[in-house]
């Protein structure tokens, strides 16, 4: 394997790499499984242990993806002033709104009416990095006091509804995860703004951890810090049982699914808890592998140094994979275009295939897309002075 050069930071690299293979394993099953579209895999009445996994080992990929962007926006700036990162994170943060509410809403529906949006991770880094475009103007200290009062605090608002608030759609933004319509079209609200900027936020304040001249010695004792204290906070949160996620655990049927509701924490919005248990052992990974290069690296690597690209080309190679597949066992492909009537098709329900089958797709979706991916990262790698593959 050819060997990657570059002067980014390889082991943030790995990371992102390897969260954003993971993202895909959540995105097959949502297509394959059977009974994902009728299901919620983290219900106690219905899930299974492997079920349950699954899903929550993919619950990593979106506060690693907005926290390293953050991360990513303050090492971007250590070589351009901050008028000129302020207008590179406005304008890359309004076409990223763009691409999810057109190339990317399409790519999940494939309906041409574009009659279902859905404002997902994409719409939560473009909305952030604008916000963030203005906020880094202010002392370090004054972001880390805002990020932590957001990640930390935001909890508090839980009862606050779109109605009770009397702000509508706006409150559904800030802090609700909610659906509503505009015009005849519906609009999903999946990543609210309040956490994701505080994410994001302390992101950027982690950036300082590996500034050139940075002593790894103190990073990699922060990075422990972090990590352990993340984790530890988490079980005592979870343990006293009275902040830190909208649902409380509960005692189930047996250990292991209690267990299992012990770990079942909210993402939309992303708890506490959520961040806690996810961000925690991210800290740990880049503790522990700050100086690994080998061949696992490298290729997690490739992924983690084209995220954008990755993420959309993935999206259409599952959705077009599941129209194929109908399409070979003599199924309806007009199935898998869903526009609002199809969204209520009662043969979702029983549309499906193994767990099984979901993982073989799932490393079938990243074998096809790493030559890909690969091949635009040399790309971008030989032509660094073009300014616009910065967008992309």
């Amino acid at each position: 394997m050819k060997t990657i050069t570059s002067h980014r930071i390889q082991s943030i690299d790995f990371l992102r790499g390897i969260v954003m293979v993971i993202m895909a394993l959540d995105h097959v099953r949502d297509y394959y499984h059977l009974g994902a579209w009728a299901s919620d895999p983290t219900s106690m009445e219905t899930t299974t242990p492997w079920l349950f996994f699954t899903r929550f080992v993919t619950h990593f990929c979106a506060p690693v993806f907005v926290f390293l962007a953050g991360t990513s926006a303050f090492l971007y700036g250590q070589k351009r002033t901050k008028k000129e990162l302020s207008h590179f994170l406005w304008t890359r943060g309004l076409w990223l709104i763009l691409i999810e509410v057109t190339i990317n809403t399409f790519f999940w529906w494939f309906d041409p009416s574009f009659g279902f949006i859905n404002l997902q991770v994409l719409w939560a880094i473009g909305i952030c990095m604008i916000l963030l475009a203005a906020l880094i103007h202010l002392p370090k200290n004054i972001l880390i006091v805002f990020g932590l009062l957001l990640v930390f605090g935001h909890n508090l608002l839980d009862d606050i509804t779109a109605e009770s608030s009397g702000i509508g759609v706006f409150w559904s933004l800030l802090h609700k995860y909610s659906f509503t319509t505009i015009g005849d079209r519906w609009v999903g609200i999946s990543y609210p703004i309040i956490p994701w900027i505080g994410v994001m936020v302390l992101g950027y304040v982690f950036g300082y951890l590996y500034k050139r001249d940075y002593n790894p010695t103190i990073r990699k004792k922060w990075l422990l810090r972090l990590g352990v204290g993340s984790v530890l906070l988490f079980f005592l949160l979870r343990g006293i049982n009275i902040y830190g996620d909208l649902v409380p655990w509960s005692v189930q049927k047996n250990t292991t699914y209690t267990m299992l509701s012990f770990f079942n924490v909210a993402k939309y919005p992303p708890s506490l808890a959520f961040l806690l248990i996810t961000l925690g052992p991210s800290f740990l990974f880049l503790y522990g592998v700050e100086k690994v290069q080998n061949k696992v690296s490298q290729f997690f690597i490739v992924f983690g140094r084209v995220p954008f690209f990755y993420y959309l080309l993935h999206i259409l190679v599952v959705h077009l994979g599941a129209l194929l597949g109908l399409v070979l066992t003599g199924k309806d492909w007009k199935l898998m275009i869903f526009t609002q009537e199809n969204f209520t098709n009662p043969e979702l329900a029983n549309y499906g295939y193994s767990l099984g089958v979901v993982y073989l797709v799932w490393i079938a979706v990243v074998l096809i897309t790493y030559p890909f991916c690969k091949k635009y990262m040399y790309y971008k790698l030989a032509n660094k002075h073009k300014k616009w593959l910065s967008y992309l």
